[in-house]
């Protein structure tokens, strides 16, 4: 196929010799099947802010670091400058985190590098060789779905040990391979320690993976193992074979009402102003 504007570089570069074909086009980005040498990998193309449709809420850049104030400065007031340090930022942050997860024998896609907007790493495979399929396209039996549940539960521990949350975990981010699943989609990977919603998510991410695997395992739909895992890690007391029932006592603490409303501006706030891009960007 013809080499994607975005690839030419790591062509003329010799990071990639050919481009083979088109895997997946998503929310966040167009991903490619490449061959660099004797070796088939993926090239992941991040789309420009104003093509995605997932939104960087600031939940998700809470706890993000950035390399000195006057980029926070400008990350704060909206500049052109700001938003071109938070993109830049989005986009290092998923190898950032593929690295470290990797290191923490995290089973997510090998990364190699990220220039200009494209991240280079593993192809995940199937047991044939092919392209591995998602979660969501595989039929489990039940015993399949309790087995592979708990095996991603490890992972959920694997990452949260390694100080990190996934964030938007779910049955379309997670690859079947011949040894079983991976995990994919980080850009939006949280700080377990900085981030002020770290433990919602981490409960949102377990609660979406219960949900799915309930479909074959009916027993899942009443357990609550992501505040079983986060009463864990909060005491310190969690590790990859702690013991865990999937049941919690209720908590009756009171919701952060104001926080939650600044949370809800914030994403409207946030659309509106990417609207207001799109029309500038249009002339209107």
């Amino acid at each position: 196929m013809k080499t994607p504007k975005r690839l030419v570089p790591l062509v003329e570069e010799g990071l990639v010799d050919d481009v083979l074909r088109q895997l997946m086009s998503g929310k966040e980005a167009t991903v490619y099947v490449v061959r660099c040498g004797d070796a088939v990998r993926c090239a992941k193309v991040y789309k420009e802010a104003s093509q995605r449709s997932f939104r960087q809420a600031a939940s998700y850049l809470d706890g993000r670091k950035v390399k000195n104030s006057r980029q926070a400065r400008a990350m704060e007031k909206g500049t052109r400058y700001g938003r071109q340090v938070q993109e830049e930022q989005w986009q290092t942050a998923e190898v950032d985190a593929l690295f470290r997860l990797a290191a923490a024998g995290v089973r997510v896609p090998t990364p190699y590098i990220c220039t200009d907007g494209v991240l280079l790493m593993d192809l995940v495979a199937d047991a044939d060789g092919g392209v591995a399929p998602r979660l969501n396209d595989v039929e489990l039996t039940e015993a399949e779905a309790l087995a592979m549940h708990g095996e991603l539960l490890v992972q959920v521990i694997r990452m949260l040990l390694a100080g990190m949350i996934h964030g938007d975990l779910s049955e379309y981010n997670i690859l079947l391979a011949a040894d079983g699943p991976v995990i994919i989609d980080l850009p939006q990977a949280v700080d377990a320690a900085g981030n002020s919603q770290a433990q919602a998510m981490l409960e949102r991410d377990v609660a979406n993976l219960a949900a799915y695997f309930a479909q074959f395992a009916p027993t899942l739909a009443t357990t609550n193992y992501g505040r079983e895992i986060w009463r864990f890690y909060e005491a310190g007391a969690l590790t990859e074979d702690v013991t865990l029932t999937g049941q919690v006592e209720a908590d009756t603490t009171p919701v952060d009402l104001e926080g939650l409303m600044q949370d809800m501006e914030e994403v409207r706030l946030e659309a509106e102003d990417r609207l207001r891009r799109e029309r500038e960007s249009r002339g209107e």
